[in-house]
């Protein structure tokens, strides 16, 4: 618990799965969380649950898409909580379709929400983090990115691309800035929910159902990466559920 204790910690896309998961096991180990989502009622309700616990937190209706909200979340960070220890960037969408498709507005929409968000939040963070001489990006990424398969072609590239940055980032962060990505497999949220075809909708619901794991599951490896000492810098890490291929 020490490594997480009194940390100043923004995660994206906290309203719901793993980002409220991972909000929720972070505010009971000691962290300060700052919560952003599209959803303002979720973010009120969960910033409510974990202060009524006694953890501390706040929270910003944040849409990822727009660097000022990626810019202000940081912000209110500084301004609330005096410091920002770790950006978790797990605003994400989950659209898959085929190629033949077309869906042009969904690719779209993923390019921005999945790169650009991310690209967002390093532009906001890594500045105060360079300041402060320490820092932490956590980046969610899945593990339709290590094998790719029908559907998942522009969701999986989107994951890919952010793999690249993060390693890029690693490599020019001269040891003070610590970077994790971590590629959940199928977890029981609601991402299938994205997929407008009915087809691959039910196909990867049934999946979900028969084997997904908990969010929690997610959030306890974030809090590992995060609890490590500033010279340890967890990379990359996979969670998946035993019987996912």
């Amino acid at each position: 618990m020490t490594g997480i204790r009194d940390k100043v910690i923004a995660i994206t896309g906290a309203g719901s799965g793993i980002g409220e998961a991972t909000a929720l096991l972070l505010a009971e180990r000691g962290a300060k969380v700052v919560l952003a989502g599209r959803r303002e009622e979720r973010l009120a309700a969960l910033a409510e649950r974990i202060t009524a616990a006694g953890g501390q937190a706040a929270y910003a209706v944040t849409d990822v898409r727009r660097r000022q909200d990626v810019a202000d979340l940081v912000a209110l960070a500084g301004e609330r909580f005096g410091r920002l220890d770790v950006l978790i960037s797990n605003a994400g969408y989950g659209a898959t379709a085929l190629l033949d498709d077309l869906r042009v507005e969904e690719w779209e929409d993923l390019v921005d929400i999945n790169i650009k968000g991310v690209l967002y939040g390093i532009a906001a963070a890594l500045p105060v983090f360079r300041k402060q001489g320490t820092g932490h990006f956590v980046h969610t990424l899945s593990t339709s990115g290590l094998t790719i398969t029908p559907t998942m072609a522009v969701y999986a590239g989107t994951k890919n691309a952010v793999r690249t940055i993060s390693e890029g980032l690693r490599q020019e962060s001269g040891g003070d800035v610590r970077v994790t990505t971590v590629s959940p497999g199928f977890v029981r949220t609601d991402f299938v929910d994205h997929t407008a075809d009915p087809e691959v909708r039910d196909r990867l619901a049934v999946q979900r159902d028969r084997f997904a794991i908990p969010p929690e599951a997610i959030a306890r490896a974030i809090a590992f990466a995060v609890e490590q000492p500033d010279e340890v810098d967890v990379n990359d890490i996979v969670v998946r559920p035993a019987a996912q291929r």
